[in-house]
C-alpha cells in the first residue's frame, strides 16, 4: 500500500520546524507506526539524507516511549492504544498522514519526533516512592490486602507514562497522570504513611509543570492503559486530605 507521510522535521530544541512529505510505496496493513517510521528511515538513508528521530523500545505497548501524534491525535486513530501498536490496516491504501510530537508546553520538542518528558519524572520525584526499612525482606502474609484492593492498585498503577493525557488535554493538565499514580499508593498499606507528604509533593510538582485540569475528558480516550477518569477527581482529594492533616505524615 502507498502511504504519504507528512512528519515533522526539526533539527533541534532550538531551531524552528516544519512539515516534510514522504511517499512510502511498500507499506503493509501488518506494520505499526514505529515499522512504517523504520522503513521511512531506510529510503531517507538509502538516498543519502537524515532519518527521522523518534523514540521506542519494546514496541509492545508497554514503556510508553514510542508516543507521538497521528493525524492530530496522540498515539493515533485507535482509542486506547499506544503508537506501537497502531497499525496501517486502520488507514487506506492512498491516505496521507500527518506526524508530528506531542504537542504540550511541559513537552519541549528535542529533535523531530522526540519531545522532553522530563517534566513526568520530576512529578514521580514528588512522591512516587515509598520509604522502607532496607534489610530482611519481610513474609508475603505480613500485611492482608484483599483481592478487591489489590486489583484496583494495579489497575491505576498500569499508567505507562507515555504523556498522551497531556498532549491531548487542551491545557496540558497531567492529572489523570498524576491521579494514577496517587490513587496506587494510597490504594496499598505500603504508601499510607507517608500519604499527605505524597500528595504535597505530586500536586506542587504538577501545579509548576502543567496545566490546570478542567475535566475535558479527552485525556481518557487517548489512554493506553485505560486509566479511568476517576484518577482526576484523586488529585483533589489527595491534596484536600493533606490540607486537613498538615503536620501528619499520614
Amino acid at each position: 500500500m502507498r502511504i504519504t507521510l507528512e512528519v515533522w522535521r526539526q533539527p533541534s530544541a532550538q531551531a524552528p520546524g516544519d512539515f516534510v512529505t514522504y511517499v512510502v510505496d511498500d507499506a503493509t496493513p501488518e506494520m505499526s507506526m514505529p515499522e512504517l517510521l523504520d522503513r521511512l528511515n531506510d529510503q531517507i538513508v538509502e538516498a543519502g539524507g537524515e532519518p527521522v528521530a523518534f523514540e521506542s523500545d519494546c514496541r509492545e505497548g508497554i514503556c510508553g516511549c514510542c508516543g507521538i501524534t497521528v493525524d492530530d491525535r496522540p498515539h493515533g486513530p485507535v482509542a486506547n492504544t499506544p503508537t506501537c501498536q497502531q497499525h496501517l490496516r486502520n488507514f487506506s491504501d492512498g491516505d496521507v498522514v500527518r506526524l508530528e510530537p506531542f504537542r504540550s508546553a511541559a513537552f519541549p520538542v528535542v529533535k523531530d519526533l522526540v519531545v522532553d518528558r522530563s517534566a513526568l519524572d520530576r512529578v514521580v520525584r514528588g512522591g512516587g516512592f515509598v520509604s522502607v526499612d532496607t534489610g530482611t525482606a519481610p513474609d508475603a502474609e505480613d500485611r492482608q490486602i484483599t483481592f478487591r484492593r489489590a486489583e484496583k492498585a494495579l489497575d491505576f498503577a498500569a499508567c505507562i507514562g507515555c504523556g498522551a493525557c497531556v498532549a491531548a488535554c487542551p491545557n496540558g493538565a497531567a492529572h489523570l497522570f498524576s491521579g494514577a499514580l496517587l490513587t496506587h499508593f494510597s490504594t496499598l498499606p505500603q504508601g499510607r504513611p507517608e500519604r499527605s507528604k505524597r500528595a504535597r509533593g505530586v500536586v506542587k510538582a504538577v501545579e509548576a509543570e502543567f496545566g490546570p485540569c478542567s475535566t475535558y475528558g479527552e485525556c481518557v480516550e487517548v489512554c493506553p492503559a485505560g486509566i479511568p477518569l476517576a484518577a482526576v477527581a484523586a488529585v483533589n482529594k489527595e491534596m484536600m486530605r493533606a490540607a486537613w492533616r498538615r503536620g501528619s505524615d499520614d
